[in-house]
């Protein structure tokens, strides 16, 4: 009986989380352009959304921009969690406490405050700013993914590979990022993945004439999504699906043949 009433639990949680999102794959294949008329199969919308320029220039923006700063940041992330490790403990908790600020902040203080600094310098709002903005909000999240990785390497053997010869950047390439390396990849992928999904400080800090997906999904909020939208999600959320297969697949052992 318990392990009945735990497995219904279960299958509601996951009911109540994926049902909206089976209901929005569904509405992608309707022929009707209302939600609450079914006009047959079709997939006319798929064949729209690759025909929508605006559409696919807020794609091309956002994941051009999910790149770049993800990108950016994990380097500037990684080479800050480096300097933070060799300072001393008083001075790497201040440091620490610093880099937590930003995470624990609201979203739209960071927006605002990021919108009156470019006006403050005379910049010119745009695929830049936006950038900048991302790059800048991203950076915590690296620094938290990597500095646990940092933490668990042997100071010890880097200092042997200096000894044995090689310099400060070899040493490192070669003995500390392959341990790290999971980490990085962590601060990578949740950059990436932060910067898709946000809105608020991108909302403060673009520019006329630039989309990202969030901000053009809140713009025809007021006169209804069309349905190519409800296709563009349905995209993006088998192609996230079938990664996360691909990258949890288990992997098969070849068995190892006894030598005799």
């Amino acid at each position: 009986m318990k392990k009945t009433a735990q497995r219904i639990y279960l299958a509601l949680i996951f009911v109540f989380l994926y049902a909206p999102i089976v209901t929005l794959m569904v509405l992608s294949f309707n022929g009707s352009k209302f939600r609450t008329k079914w006009d047959g199969f079709s997939t006319k919308w798929y064949v729209q959304l690759f025909r929508n320029e605006q559409i696919m220039s807020a794609l091309y923006n956002t994941l051009a921009i999910g790149l770049l700063s993800a990108l950016f940041a994990t380097v500037l992330g990684t080479a800050a969690c480096i300097g933070i490790h060799a300072m001393k403990k008083k001075s790497r908790m201040v440091w620490m406490g610093i880099t937590n600020i930003p995470m624990l902040n609201a979203e739209i203080v960071t927006g605002i405050s990021l919108m009156l600094l470019f006006i403050a310098f005379g910049v010119n709002f745009g695929f830049m700013t936006i950038l900048l903005g991302h790059i800048t909000f991203n950076i915590p999240y690296v620094i938290l993914s990597v500095m646990p990785k940092l933490r668990q390497t042997d100071k010890a053997t880097y200092e042997a590979a200096m000894d044995l010869g090689a310099s400060p950047v070899k040493a490192f390439f070669k003995v500390v990022f392959p341990d790290i390396l999971p980490g990085v990849l962590s601060g990578f992928l949740l950059s990436f993945t932060m910067s898709l999904d946000d809105f608020v400080i991108t909302h403060f800090v673009k520019g006329a004439g630039v989309d990202t997906l969030s901000t053009k999904i809140y713009a025809e909020v007021r006169k209804g999504i069309k349905p190519e939208m409800y296709a563009l999600s349905t995209i993006m959320f088998v192609s996230v699906l079938l990664l996360l297969l691909i990258i949890n697949r288990p992997s098969r052992k070849k068995p190892q043949k006894s030598a005799v």
